[in-house]
């Protein structure tokens, strides 16, 4: 239900603007002058900073081609002579040096290897091959998802639910992966939910607000989905899963804990959160029949958003430019998935 991200290796920085005054002095320096000719600062500092940060994680994951080549590229920002030039030209040859002895390595051993070389290569392939499918925890986790629910509940609520649970987590998967990041696929928890594991270094809040509500947009189109095997079918399993599978993006919305909701409000402002606590609020109010708060119509669930995006109206995490995209998608999410879980309350019940 909710994502993890973690750091990941930031993208080359793009070519920065040209300066002609020196970070340090401001001696004012005509077009193509990499250093203050007065102070000997390096005009471009900042931005060969950003490369070296880049070089230095490449070289942490091993990934020495890929950081040769990013050191290369900061030569282009370094004068001719500067000792941090010959710094950089010393440490690409080591790096070479690196990469020349694991290709002779290789050789090496398909030498030895002779004619058994291509039968070596393919069984480690294969091994790869293996390396990566076991490497696919996911597999593991929905098949056990799977069970536990079958188990507890027959094999048609587990089968439905498991899968709509796997579109609301490929919601947030293929949202990280349209802006170009890295995403593990999602890892089941039986009694717990799911989460998708991504690595997010210097997205935009309201890119992590888009992340995380994508999710909940998935879930929800995957209860249209069951509305509409409904209707063909008649069968009540699946009145039954639209219902169970809204509540549960609802609570997805809770803005605490590290769930989607969490993610989405740090985006919104204080006055944002507060309309959304009031939709939340009117729509618990709605479910309440005759006065009476403990009705078996209650949703107690809106009561529990609500309060949640009441409590962050006084949190100090409002941003400097709230997100009106957000704050619509966020609102409609809880407007159309709380108006399906009122109408399909007793679905749910099994009435």
């Amino acid at each position: 239900m909710s994502t993890t991200n973690v750091s990941v290796l930031p993208p080359e920085p793009a070519p920065p603007e040209v300066i002609h005054s020196c970070p340090s002095c401001s001696h004012w320096l005509t077009e193509g002058t990499l250093a203050c000719p007065d102070c000997q600062t390096l005009t471009y500092g900042v931005h060969l900073g950003q490369i070296a940060h880049g070089a230095q994680q490449l070289e942490q994951e091993q990934k020495w081609a890929e950081a040769r080549d990013r050191w290369n590229s900061a030569l282009v920002w370094l004068p001719e002579g500067a000792p941090q030039t010959e710094g950089v030209r010393q440490h690409i040859a080591q790096i070479d040096a690196r990469l020349k002895a694991e290709q002779d390595k290789k050789a090496k051993w398909t030498k030895r290897l002779g004619p058994f070389a291509p039968i070596a290569l393919f069984l480690m392939k294969i091994k790869s091959a293996l390396f990566l499918l076991f490497k696919l925890k996911f597999l593991l986790s929905l098949f056990a998802f799977f069970g536990i629910y079958w188990a507890l509940f027959g094999w048609q609520f587990a089968l439905g639910f498991t899968v709509c649970l796997f579109v609301h987590e490929m919601g947030h998967f293929i949202a990280v992966k349209r802006r170009g990041l890295k995403a593990d696929l999602p890892i089941f928890l039986p009694m717990m939910g799911a989460y998708v594991r991504w690595y997010s270094q210097g997205v935009s809040l309201e890119d992590l607000a888009a992340i995380s509500l994508a999710g909940p947009m998935f879930g929800l189109l995957a209860a249209g989905a069951c509305y509409g095997l409904f209707l063909v079918t008649h069968q009540p399993i699946f009145m039954v899963l639209v219902y169970v599978g809204a509540w549960v993006n609802f609570l997805n919305l809770v803005p605490v804990l590290g769930m989607d909701g969490a993610q989405a409000t740090f985006a919104l402002s204080k006055l944002q959160r507060g309309l959304v606590a009031t939709t939340c609020l009117v729509l618990f109010g709605l479910t309440i029949t005759g006065g009476d708060l403990f009705g078996e119509t209650t949703q107690w669930i809106f009561l529990i958003v609500g309060l949640g995006m009441v409590w962050r109206c006084f949190t100090r995490d409002e941003p400097e430019k709230p997100s009106t995209r957000t704050f619509l998608y966020f609102q409609t999410l809880i407007v159309v998935l709380g108006a399906i879980v009122y109408k399909t309350q007793f679905a749910g019940m099994g009435r």
